[in-house]
């Protein structure tokens, strides 16, 4: 991150220093006192609860100084910034950092798929260009102004998820930092307890294209008709990906080569190569384009990346592949939403496992129509011949509800309350040969199970 002076953030923030020396220099940022570093600026955040009565924890710790909206009392030998508002002062400044160190910016939004792609696109450019991402899951109008305050001067390329729940989130993060680059992996029925309808949930991810630089870019998938629909009038160039013909990013002639490897074509504006991956999914195959789009976009052959998509591997608790003595795990457990869910019961019914066993936990925020989309994976299960179903949670249970009635034996069924419990069922239930999927989304802690399986707790 650049060296800051504080009164140089305070004016970046239109704020004022109260107290402290506004020639002492910020080592870096911070909105929570249980983290904060050595020399870092808290910033008093109002969430679910107060940043304001946690200020003199924070500097405690060692922090700095604080960023406040009010008056907080703080030793004499520490920093007190005013602000209108700390959150919108946390904007501003990442606002300014772009500007003043001016890097690419790719933003990255999208139903699934954003995180995956957005490490894609990191594995391959690091191997060329100087390189920051958004670290974890730190894409809303909190996390990504942190994840800009961690620039470097040296940094050429930022790499940002823009995620939303609500209209008119991603409109404030591309205001704070527009794309020059721009990714749409797709639009699903996820957050539909915030919005009316999946197109409204399109009009929520257009803003990405919306706040683009003029001249900027926009990779997209091209094999999702929504996200064809929302950027027909983007004013910049645009390239789109996936299987079909009409995409100027293409993979073609995909098979399956043994167990979870897989060969496939890519082509991309002139260029043609031959992969061989192994252990994948295809998902996660199909994840690799944009980032190949992105990388294309910023001067960079198909025939330089190349060698290092064949390092690429799954990410964590996101389609990852355990070889675990003679059973195999796929752990997809990170989230979950209908689409992917049903993309990954494809992918199981693929394998050559013995006994293909599901354990598939709920999928939330789906609003009025929760019920409906989990009976639609129970009948997608029954329908491809999965061998044994174990249920997390009570929406869940309405996918073994449907899975008999189309079909599946009621005895190849079984529910729990939760992960824990049902953890310690699958590792006694699986045996040599099975292939097992876990999924579901993030608040069911999913990862319990497959933990549980790889022997870590």
């Amino acid at each position: 991150m650049p060296e800051l002076k504080i009164g140089e953030i305070a004016e970046m923030m239109e704020g004022k220093v109260l107290i402290g020396n506004p020639e002492t220099y910020a080592k870096g940022y911070s909105i929570d006192s249980r983290t904060i570093k050595e020399g870092e600026l808290f910033f008093a955040i109002q969430g679910v609860r107060d940043g304001h009565d946690f200020v003199l924890d924070a500097l405690e710790k060692g922090g700095i100084g604080a960023v406040v909206s009010r008056m907080v009392e703080v030793p004499e030998n520490k920093i007190l910034i005013c602000v209108d508002d700390t959150l919108k002062a946390l904007q501003k400044l990442a606002k300014k950092i772009v500007e003043k160190l001016k890097p690419k910016i790719v933003g990255i939004t999208g139903s699934v798929g954003k995180t995956t792609v957005k490490e894609s696109t990191y594995f391959i450019l690091s191997k060329f260009k100087k390189c920051i991402k958004s670290p974890g899951n730190l894409n809303n109008h909190i996390g990504l102004p942190l994840s800009i305050l961690n620039i470097n001067v040296e940094d050429e390329v930022a790499i940002l998820e823009m995620a939303m729940s609500s209209k008119g989130e991603i409109k404030i993060l591309t205001e704070i930092a527009p794309p020059d680059i721009s990714v749409i992996t797709n639009i699903n029925p996820v957050h539909l307890q915030f919005f009316s309808s999946v197109e409204d949930i399109a009009l929520a991810k257009k803003e990405i294209l919306d706040g683009t630089k003029e001249e900027g870019i926009a990779i997209l998938n091209g094999d999702d008709p929504l996200v064809r629909k929302i950027s027909i009038d983007f004013r910049g160039k645009k390239f789109y990906f996936g299987e079909g013909k009409d995409n100027e990013i293409k993979i073609s002639d995909i098979k399956r080569d043994g167990e979870f490897g897989i060969e496939f074509t890519i082509e991309l504006l002139g260029e043609k190569e031959r992969f061989n991956l192994k252990p994948v999914t295809k998902p996660l195959v199909l994840n690799l384009l944009p980032a190949i789009g992105v990388a294309k976009v910023l001067g960079l052959s198909l025939k330089e990346i190349s060698p290092y998509i064949f390092d690429f591997k799954p990410f964590k608790m996101r389609g990852e592949i355990f070889f675990l003595g003679k059973i195999i795990l796929i752990d997809d457990s990170y989230n979950s939403n209908p689409k992917a869910t049903s993309t990954m019961l494809e992918e199981l019914s693929c394998s050559k496992g013995k006994r293909k066993i599901a354990v598939l936990g709920d999928m939330l925020e789906l609003g009025e129509r929760e019920v409906e989309f989990h009976r639609d994976i129970g009948k997608l299960v029954a329908k491809l011949g999965i061998d044994a179903l174990i249920t997390v949670g009570s929406l869940a249970s309405f996918i073994g509800e449907e899975a008999i009635k189309w079909g599946m034996a009621e005895d190849r069924i079984i529910s729990f309350p939760d992960s824990e419990s049902a953890s310690s069922f699958v590792k006694e239930f699986v045996k040599d040969g099975d292939v097992v999927l876990v999924k579901g989304s993030r608040r069911l802690k999913m990862e319990i199970i497959s933990e549980k399986l790889k022997g870590e707790i």
